[in-house]
């Protein structure tokens, strides 16, 4: 595990939904690397998450991989139960579980639809409800953090971008950030601070095509003014960020991390 270890988040516990690969595994190692221990679940591929668990714990840091389906209320709760036995108590939850069923709107088939919906919107509900019960029933523990928790919420650039063939995906991610938004004004007076960060593209195992072959990548790039695709080492510092006490004013923002995707660079020589 590469990087600069630091003590930013020392003693803290984090959940990190879907974290055995991509993005999920990068939040994890950065949040090992500032000084959290981590809960590594997964779905899928238990031998993913036990390398990253034993990856972490090589580097000096401390993680268990847990299995939950996020989108399933007993296997959330399960998963939480075991962690705060293990632990005592949650700081971080880190929503990043999500997958993509892509399909011609009128070819979009209910399964697709429902099956986003459960783990994008459903899953992030099912998770941050149960860290926020832990939060409020602990409260603030100064010595670790300004706040009684953190919860990171992924999203998308396509929260805000329409994206045809992807329906079901987009407004998922729509209503993530609100989410979001109405749970961070909820939970904000009990010092819980609810964010989101917003990737755009990023070279994971889910858009292999989009940036695999030079002609690919050389399309995706019209669509980012920075000129480079994003790595899930630029996520996972975004999270560490909000993770942290550094971050402490801020709640109820999306945070995109996309290299100016959302800045329409379509306009730039003909608005």
């Amino acid at each position: 595990m590469s990087g600069k270890k630091s003590d930013l988040l020392a003693g803290q516990r984090a959940l990190v939904t879907g974290a055995n690969s991509g993005i999920g595994a990068a939040v994890a190692r950065g949040l090992a690397m500032a000084g959290a221990k981590v809960v590594i679940n997964y779905v899928v591929n238990e031998s993913d998450a036990i390398k990253l668990v034993n990856e972490i714990e090589k580097s000096g840091g401390d993680a268990m991989a847990l299995y939950g389906d996020v989108s399933h209320e007993g296997d959330v709760q399960a998963m939480f139960n075991q962690m705060i036995d293990a632990w005592g108590s949650i700081d971080i939850l880190v929503n990043n579980a999500g997958i993509q069923r892509d399909a011609p709107f009128v070819d979009m088939t209910l399964a697709q639809w429902n099956k986003v919906m459960d783990v994008n919107l459903t899953g992030q509900f099912l998770c941050t409800r149960e860290a926020t019960k832990e939060f409020v029933r602990r409260g603030v523990v100064t010595e670790l953090s300004c706040a009684a928790g953190k919860v990171i919420c992924m999203s998308s650039v396509h929260e805000v971008i329409p994206w045809a063939g992807h329906v079901n995906y987009a407004a998922s991610k729509g209503g993530v950030m609100m989410f979001m938004q109405s749970v961070a004004q909820e939970l904000a007076h009990q010092k819980i601070r609810v964010n989101g960060i917003a990737p755009g593209a990023i070279r994971t195992p889910i858009n292999r095509n989009a940036w695999e072959t030079p002609d690919a990548e050389a399309s995706l790039l019209k669509l980012i003014p920075y000129e480079r695709i994003g790595d899930p080492a630029d996520i996972a510092k975004a999270v560490v960020w909000l993770a942290s006490d550094e971050s402490d004013y801020v709640t109820g923002t999306t945070l995109f991390v996309d290299g100016g995707m959302t800045l329409y660079p379509g306009f730039r020589e003909g608005g």
